[in-house]
């Protein structure tokens, strides 16, 4: 059946994006009764949406009469005692007056079940593993992340994108390839950087329990004994996030030290870095936020 398209529908926010734009020529073709000059006319009128929106979500993350969501990541290895100092941090947070708000990795609702199924029966490739916590982190930044900092919530995340980065291209894939796949980009306000050796990573997991499957790098290692495999594939995933420190000038904290001294130095660093201004880097990322939940100007 021919699709029927009408100028209304053309002009609705949110359908006229330029990742569709593509598609609407090929309906257009389809349908003769619809000219060319109608998908200009509703691609300008998008176009304007959208420069509007940007001066809504600048204004709105710059207003300085009120407290703006920030966001906060925790990065690095297994057995960096991250997730206990984003504990103490939260808590503290709280004690000072912050609303907020904590995301997990691999803890969408939609996205976590069929990434718990494939896992279980050993069936992940490196690919297809790449794209389903990808699509996992969206739907968290579209659910939780974004709608929280709109808020002026302060959002932790147990783990950002840059988990997918480190551990996917220590999987043999390609840098560039795997940066796609989180695009629009949402670049936390501070990342914490929780460095370990790979040996100590390797003795923190291994007091408490046997590395799973493909926490093991099994997966690429093919290495039978998962410990082994473990301090083999961390060790390349260290790799990869020592590179991404660098990169993107990460607050590396020293995980060796005492689980005090590194509370200590967090609230040391978050306090240095909590008035830094608001990115535009950003503004692409709100903005498809903001047209998909049809936010008007």
């Amino acid at each position: 059946m021919t699709a029927r398209l009408s100028r209304e529908s053309l002009r609705t926010p949110g359908q006229v994006s330029g990742r569709c734009l593509a598609a609407k020529t090929e309906l257009i073709r389809e349908n003769p009764a619809v000219s060319f000059a109608v998908l200009v006319d509703a691609t300008v009128s998008s176009t304007s949406h959208e420069r509007k929106l940007r001066r809504l979500a600048r204004a709105h993350f710059e207003d300085r009469s009120r407290r703006r969501g920030l966001l906060v990541a925790f990065e690095g290895p297994d057995g960096s005692g991250k997730t206990t100092q984003r504990k103490l941090f939260k808590t503290w947070l709280k004690a000072d007056g912050y609303d907020v708000v904590t995301t997990k990795w691999n803890s969408s609702e939609l996205i976590k079940p069929i990434i718990k199924t494939r896992k279980a029966i050993h069936v992940l490739s490196p690919l297809e593993f790449s794209l389903l916590h990808a699509a996992d982190f969206r739907h968290r930044v579209e659910r939780i992340v974004l709608p929280a900092l709109w808020e002026g919530k302060l959002v932790i995340a147990d783990r950002f994108l840059f988990t997918g980065l480190a551990r996917d291209v220590a999987r043999g894939l390609d840098f560039d390839q795997v940066l796609k796949l989180y695009q629009p980009l949402l670049w936390p306000d501070l990342v914490f950087y929780f460095s370990v050796s790979p040996r100590t990573s390797r003795e923190r997991i291994a007091a408490t329990r046997v590395p799973k499957f493909y926490e093991a790098g099994q997966d690429v290692t093919e290495m039978d004994e998962p410990t082994a495999s473990y301090e083999r594939f961390i060790t390349r995933v260290i790799r990869e996030y020592e590179s991404l420190a660098l990169i993107f000038r990460f607050d590396t904290v020293d995980a060796e030290q005492s689980i005090h001294e590194q509370h200590q130095e967090i609230r040391r660093l978050f306090r240095e870095g909590e008035e830094r201004p608001w990115s535009d880097w950003n503004l692409d990322a709100v903005v498809e936020w903001l047209v998909m939940r049809g936010t008007q100007v």
